[in-house]
């Protein structure tokens, strides 16, 4: 029986491409036993963006600090500042007038209510938040309850097999790094993902893609976003 797995970590407010992952996907397994990576370019964890009068801007999760080796479901998030408010202020400054404010940020606030310690907690209750809205349903599974104890590809062949993966569907990024050996050693097939940002009609001027998935659900609402993510 052929089944499709998706493997990475808990972003926070993940981008609408994530989605589309899971959409097409039998099993997410959460990937949430890996290096924290924060300040650099590349680094989603405790951010996303979504766009201000301004442009773009990031939307930050504020956590400790922790050693540099520190896996992201150990990391704390950090309550010594009202961080909560002010993304929730910064939502509202920037989405007050979309025309499904009204029905989305309600799902935020509860989101925000959320009394857990850990980064990797809040992040997927954000997933969980978003695949109820884009009325995504899939088994999820965490690494870190896993067996394993090679890197880098040959890991993720470990836990593709341990779930029993027949295809491991990835993101085009990911092919900078990618060893093909281990996936056919093992008979899994790397599929990668075609993902088209989609356009759609968003406030303050010239369209910005790859913004995080609430700003689609903000300007279309959450039966019209449905389709657009399903017509990609």
């Amino acid at each position: 029986m052929s089944k499709t797995v998706v493997i990475h970590q808990p972003d926070f407010l993940s981008y609408l491409g994530f989605f589309h992952r899971l959409l097409h996907s039998d099993l997410y397994v959460v990937l949430d036993d890996v290096q924290f990576v924060k300040g650099t370019s590349q680094s989603w964890m405790n951010r996303d963006k979504i766009k201000t009068q301004n442009g773009e801007k990031w939307l930050t999760v504020n956590v400790k600090k922790a050693p540099r080796d520190t896996n992201i479901n150990q990391i704390l998030l950090n309550n010594t500042i009202n961080w909560k408010k002010q993304n929730l202020d910064l939502l509202k400054q920037n989405y007050k007038k979309a025309k499904y404010f009204d029905e989305i940020f309600p799902y935020i606030e509860k989101l925000y209510e959320n009394s857990c310690d850990a980064l990797s907690e809040f992040n997927m209750a954000s997933i969980f938040m978003l695949m109820e809205l884009f009325d995504i349903k899939l088994d999820i599974e965490y690494s870190s309850n896993l067996s394993t104890t090679k890197t880098k590809s040959e890991r993720l062949v470990e836990i593709l097999k341990q779930v029993n993966a027949t295809h491991y569907l990835s993101g085009v990024g990911a092919k900078d790094y990618h060893e093909g050996k281990p996936f056919e050693e093992d008979n899994v097939k790397v599929i990668w993902q075609e993902f088209k940002h989609p356009i759609y009609s968003q406030l303050h001027g010239e369209f910005i893609p790859y913004l995080s998935s609430i700003d689609l659900l903000f300007n279309c609402g959450i039966e019209e976003s449905r389709k657009i993510l399903r017509s990609i």
